[in-house]
């Protein structure tokens, strides 16, 4: 059976949300990041970096939550997560880098300066600069999500996982962006049956 570590309010939501979404059967092992479970010698030989999520598929173990959600769409393929159109399968995977690049990486700077650095390294002007980038790259994802129900063709993907879980990690953080398309299409996927099971599953352990 499939293993997935993760702990709540992080992005191993993602990966359950795949799991979910593949009906598959999985064990959810919660890593409690505050008592510092993340940096025990048992879960840095699941993951040297300490870090969730962390999937273990038989001998196989996938760190960092785009490669994950490929994981498990190429391992559930029915499920849909990963094109196998050519051309979908291109635009899934630029989307991925997008996000994780472009999208994310102003909300982990934020969320760093804010709390999750040692207070001596935490630089709070540097927020000004993360909110500047944040805004210009939901600009770009609204201009090419406008009109759309999905990223990638006509049909669900992982693509659409690590886009809304992004969209709404900036709502909870408290950053604003003018973008109506980009939070019209997250708060509809958002709503989706696998994300709320995805959630429940996480809160329970």
């Amino acid at each position: 059976m499939l293993k997935l570590y993760g702990c709540p309010n992080t992005r191993s939501l993602r990966a359950a949300w795949a799991l979910e979404e593949a009906a598959a059967e999985y064990d959810y092992q919660h890593v409690d990041l505050f008592k510092g479970e993340h940096r025990t010698p048992a879960f840095l030989a699941v993951n040297p970096g300490g870090k969730v999520p962390a999937l273990i598929d038989g001998s196989i173990v996938v760190t960092e939550s785009g490669a994950i959600l490929t994981h498990i769409g190429e391992r559930f393929p029915q499920a849909g997560l990963v094109p196998v159109d050519e051309a979908l399968r291109a635009q899934y995977f630029e989307w991925c880098f997008f996000v994780l690049s472009e999208l994310e990486q102003p909300l982990w700077t934020i969320a760093k300066h804010r709390f999750a650095l040692p207070p001596d390294w935490r630089v709070p002007a540097i927020e000004a600069t993360a909110l500047r980038e944040f805004a210009r790259a939901a600009k770009v994802a609204d201009a090419r999500l406008a009109g759309r129900r999905f990223a990638v063709g006509d049909a669900f993907t992982g693509a659409d996982i690590l886009i809304s879980h992004t969209v709404m990690w900036a709502r909870s953080a408290g950053v604003t962006h003018a973008s109506p398309a980009l939070e019209t299409y997250a708060e509809a996927l958002w709503a989706r049956p696998a994300r709320s099971a995805a959630d429940a599953r996480e809160r329970a352990t």
